[in-house]
């Protein structure tokens, strides 16, 4: 353990068994810094939770000397900067525990998705992580949870069974469905605000494998590839998950060969079921442009990160989404407008994805919970890389004209986890109905009435 005995504050966090750093000290820098480096954080004190019990111990002194507090594991929904306050970094909590006879998976605080597919996997077993296994279990279950497989599986918060929660008065606390189930109900959709989970129970599902990979076509081509793509949407099955993106990827010696450097339209597939319906289905797609990559294919589950090669180095990013109603010929014009070849190939957003929605993420959680997206048919999201002042000012010129010219086709809302940066409360607000919002206000106020939980995307207290 590291400790400032000099301060004491700091003192009172002696009991900490991970590290516990100020400004200065030299393990510093490490311990704030997460995957979206555009958050450089900067906290009074951070502490490496090593389990529960630090937890407990760094919420009672946050309390006792009123200090705002934030959480990270992995940092990759990290598009606020942490100022002052306690950090709580709780990247060591690792562990993931299996129970095959049940199909459940006990996932400690600081898990990444990546820890329980390889703990899943020897049991034929699998999670529903996102487009990246690299993130964190509870951050991205937390705000809902777009699963690869959403359309087949609902969304993540649908299949947790019960949560071990810190809340802001220091007390450790157990909550499903029958204990204390408005707690349980904030915890799944309404990201952070009511507590510090230190573990979750989820179900995990029967699969093994599944067929999936993308379909790239010469960006040129992207207009032809997005409305066979859409067109095609309204006609699959719940189980065929898919999303058309428009990539322009920078030469560097991460992204693979041929696609290094290139402008490209791609679909993502991801099929849970027998191979040979998946491939008869997806025909449409490979006959609607020239393909000039696919790596459409049967894959262990755990290999799921090869479906929308996603990053696995930190770096600057800016991202932002917006529901859809739907896709209508008007909307895909203004899309295409906006980031299609018209644009240019130098349009400064690395990304811009349309997700097909619908499907299990249409229907309600068995138990009620405050996940808002589930009226939308489409979700649109972006990303841009913050290398250096000009461009960041050029990415977010062109995110704002983005979602601003795909307003009107859109609910009005956004989804937590990949809402970017919040603004003021009337912006936040956005990733929820008017009246899931009021029942959040209201159960922070009994939770959280000082208001410690208040960085990143806060309610606030009614």
């Amino acid at each position: 353990m590291t400790t400032r005995h000099d301060t004491p504050d700091i003192f009172a966090l002696s009991e900490i068994h991970g590290p516990v750093l100020r400004p200065g000290d030299p393990a510093y820098a490490d311990e704030v810094t997460g995957f979206n480096l555009a958050a450089l954080h900067t906290p009074d004190v951070v502490v490496g939770a090593t389990g529960p019990d630090d937890i407990v111990t760094a919420m009672r002194w946050a309390k006792a000397t009123d200090t705002p507090v934030a959480v990270q594991a992995t940092g990759h929904g990290a598009n606020f900067p942490i100022e002052k306050g306690l950090l709580i970094n709780t990247a060591r909590m690792t562990d993931v525990r299996i129970d095959p006879t049940t199909r459940t998976a006990t996932i400690a605080a600081g898990a990444k998705w990546s820890h329980v597919m390889a703990a899943a996997a020897p049991h034929g077993l699998a999670g529903l992580s996102g487009t990246s296994t690299d993130a964190g279990v509870i951050g991205y279950t937390l705000g809902g949870g777009l699963p690869v497989l959403g359309r087949a599986y609902g969304y993540a918060a649908d299949l947790v069974r019960s949560f071990q929660v810190v809340t802001p008065d220091g007390r450790l606390r157990e909550t499903d469905p029958q204990h204390e189930p408005e707690l349980f109900w904030a915890l799944r959709g309404g990201k952070g605000n009511v507590g510090v989970v230190t573990s979750l129970v989820t179900e995990l599902l029967p699969l093994p494998r599944l067929y999936g990979g993308g379909i790239y076509c010469p960006g040129e081509h992207t207009e032809a590839l997005l409305r066979a793509w859409a067109d095609w949407t309204r006609t699959v099955p719940d189980e065929m998950c898919s999303a058309f993106t428009i990539l322009r990827l920078p030469p560097i010696p991460q992204i693979p060969e041929p696609l290094r450097g290139g402008f490209w339209a791609r679909v993502a597939i991801a099929w849970p079921g027998l191979p040979a319906e998946g491939e008869a289905l997806i025909a449409p797609l490979r006959q609607a442009a020239p393909v000039a990559v696919d790596t459409v294919e049967v894959m262990d589950h755990a290999a799921l990160d090869r479906i929308h090669m996603e990053p696995q180095d930190p770096l600057p990013g800016r991202e932002s989404c917006l529901l859809l109603r739907d896709l209508t010929p008007d909307a895909i014009r203004t899309f295409l407008d906006q980031s299609g070849p018209a644009a240019g190939v130098d349009h400064p957003l690395l990304m811009v994805e349309i997700r097909h929605m619908g499907g299990a993420m249409s229907r309600p959680s068995p138990v009620e919970d405050a996940v808002c997206s589930r009226d939308a048919l489409y979700f649109i999201d972006s990303v841009g890389i913050l290398a250096a002042p000009p461009a960041a000012e050029a990415i977010e010129q062109a995110t704002q004209q983005l979602y601003t010219a795909m307003a009107p086709y859109g609910t009005g809302r956004t989804m937590v986890n990949i809402h970017g940066t919040p603004g003021d409360e009337q912006d936040r607000a956005r990733a929820w109905t008017p009246e899931v919002y009021a029942r959040l206000r209201h159960d922070k106020a009994t939770y959280d009435p000082s208001n410690l939980l208040r960085y990143g995307h806060a309610v606030t207290p009614a």
